[in-house]
């Protein structure tokens, strides 16, 4: 057990120090920042953020003047959940999360160092487990900032949000990143083409995270559990700040998928070098 966790630990280690010294990371976490940052400016001056506190200062205005109640609205609450549910910010990340997979095993098929994984004594599930930590590690650090974003615009909010709402928000999102990414995993370990594993992986992504519209089109019990494979829907679920079970485990459930297949698939090449 100790060798296996050593091993994890240095294709991790590996892996991590692959996109530190990597100018394309570099670019890419560049980009997303700067992305991001805007789409963070945008929200907070429009609907989601500013313009709502403008919109229940003027029905409060109206209020006074025709007596008419008006109900408490929690403009923190709304931000958090309109800003990571954002339709600029769900696309950016299905550009992103298969741009970060393509290169985990592609570039092992191109530079002929893949074959040297799949005949080491280092187990495929060691090999899939530690290239998923790092490209995780990696995606983590890029959101970082947008938790100090929301901690500052957030900081002055009354009443104060519960810090465990934008956390679960941020959960939700590495969730979702971590079963996108193994699936990518697995999906470049097939090819030794970069791109086309990346445009691979936007199929996949698109598939499975507007399952819920399919099955609202189907109806029915195959509707329903159409619906329930859907990422997207899990991850509304936890953005809102429901802490179910049920998201947790299907998205374990899609990360072990995708490091599973990734394994079988190193195991087919080592088959085949045998």
């Amino acid at each position: 057990m100790g060798v296996v966790f050593s091993n994890i630990i240095a294709i991790y280690r590996r892996e991590l120090q692959s996109y530190f010294v990597s100018p394309l990371a570099y670019a890419i976490a560049g980009v997303f920042w700067l992305l991001s940052g805007l789409f963070f400016v945008l929200s907070l001056l429009g609907p989601p953020g500013i313009g709502v506190i403008q919109s229940v200062a003027y029905k409060e205005l109206e209020a006074q003047q025709f007596g008419v109640p008006v109900p408490p609205v929690d403009v923190a609450y709304m931000f958090v959940q309109g800003f990571w549910t954002s339709i600029p910010m769900m696309w950016l990340l299905f550009f992103v999360l298969p741009i970060l997979s393509m290169g985990l095993y592609a570039e092992e098929r191109k530079r002929g160092t893949l074959e040297l994984l799949a005949t080491s004594p280092v187990t495929n599930w060691a090999v899939a487990l530690g290239k998923l930590l790092g490209v995780l590690t990696f995606f983590t650090t890029m959101i970082l900032p947008l938790l100090a974003f929301e901690a500052i615009a957030l900081s002055s909010a009354n009443p104060p949000l519960p810090a465990t709402i934008p956390l679960l928000a941020h959960f939700a999102l590495i969730l979702l990143a971590a079963a996108i990414l193994s699936l990518g995993m697995f999906i470049s370990s097939l090819t030794n083409s970069t791109i086309l594993s990346a445009v691979l992986t936007f199929a996949v992504i698109l598939l499975l995270l507007f399952l819920d519209l399919m099955g609202k089109n189907i109806g029915g019990p195959l509707g329903k559990a159409l619906g329930h494979l859907s990422l997207l829907t899990h991850y509304n679920t936890l953005v809102q700040g429901i802490f179910d079970t049920s998201s947790i485990i299907l998205f374990a459930s899609y990360i072990i998928l995708g490091i599973f297949l990734t394994a079988q698939s190193i195991d087919a090449l080592r088959f085949q070098r045998q």
